[in-house]
């Protein structure tokens, strides 16, 4: 069995996930990892998170149906998902991801800084198939490397002006199809032992109460408060990644 301290701590971070998917439609779990980060090495909260993203997926997308899809952008968003994917891969077992974490960090701090210094106006931008490749590749990419995939295919989809149940909705099942993809890699790169396995077991009770409970929060804020909440996440997701990115190269 998990020693008590890991367990409770692990179940808060896991809620605190399924919070965001229920509220936002996730790719902001990187915000519950600094909570992971306190009682494991991050392979292993890799490898405790990326099981159970599908089963917050499943719970996620019970609210999140089709009808909340953006079709038109999913279609154009996905392929980039899967190459962003196999390159993180790649990124894991060749490449420095330190940098990978600090340049878009760097980009998302630009990018909400824009917005609120535009005093949280949301300008609308008309689709663009080559942006749409870039998000949903660089999204693949930082989703497979540190579980960051949110910023890049939120700086996308904010630009669209969605309304605010079709860019959850749109968010979530294009995360649910990036995690169902990189499940499998990030189980053969961590091979997570016997305990790891029974600490994910431990934590799925607390998934649907998260989902619900973001969901219920979603239902009470108005277009103009999710986007505000949507920049401020970014913001912080973006400082987090920035740090650890630094503290990687023994800058911090």
């Amino acid at each position: 069995m998990p020693d008590p301290t890991v367990l409770i701590v692990a179940t808060c971070g896991v809620f605190l996930i399924a919070f965001m998917k229920g509220a936002f439609g996730g790719g902001l779990a990187v915000i519950g990892i600094p909570l992971l980060a306190l009682v494991m090495d991050p392979v292993s909260a890799g490898a405790l998170l990326a099981p159970l993203f599908i089963v917050m997926d499943v719970a996620a997308l019970y609210y999140w149906r089709p009808g909340t899809w953006s079709k038109i952008d999913l279609i154009v968003l996905l392929p980039g998902l899967a190459c962003g994917i196999g390159l993180g891969f790649l990124v894991m077992t060749v490449i420095d991801r330190n940098a990978v974490a600090i340049v878009v960090a760097l980009t998302t701090l630009v990018f909400t800084g824009l917005w609120f210094r535009g005093g949280g106006q949301v300008v609308q931008r008309p689709r663009s198939t080559p942006k749409a490749l870039i998000a949903g590749t660089a999204s693949g990419l930082t989703s497979m490397v540190a579980h960051s995939g949110g910023p890049p295919i939120a700086m996308y989809l904010l630009t669209l002006g969605l309304p605010k149940a079709v860019y959850a909705g749109t968010s979530s099942s294009f995360f649910a199809v990036g995690n169902v993809m990189k499940a499998i890699p990030w189980l053969v790169l961590a091979k997570p032992s016997t305990e790891l396995w029974t600490l994910m077991g431990l934590c799925l009770p607390v998934i649907p109460i998260g989902v619900w409970a973001g969901y219920r929060m979603h239902q009470r804020l108005d277009q103009r408060q999710l986007y505000r909440l949507c920049y401020s996440l970014l913001a912080i997701t973006a400082l987090k990644l920035l740090w650890d990115g630094l503290r990687g190269y023994g800058l911090i």
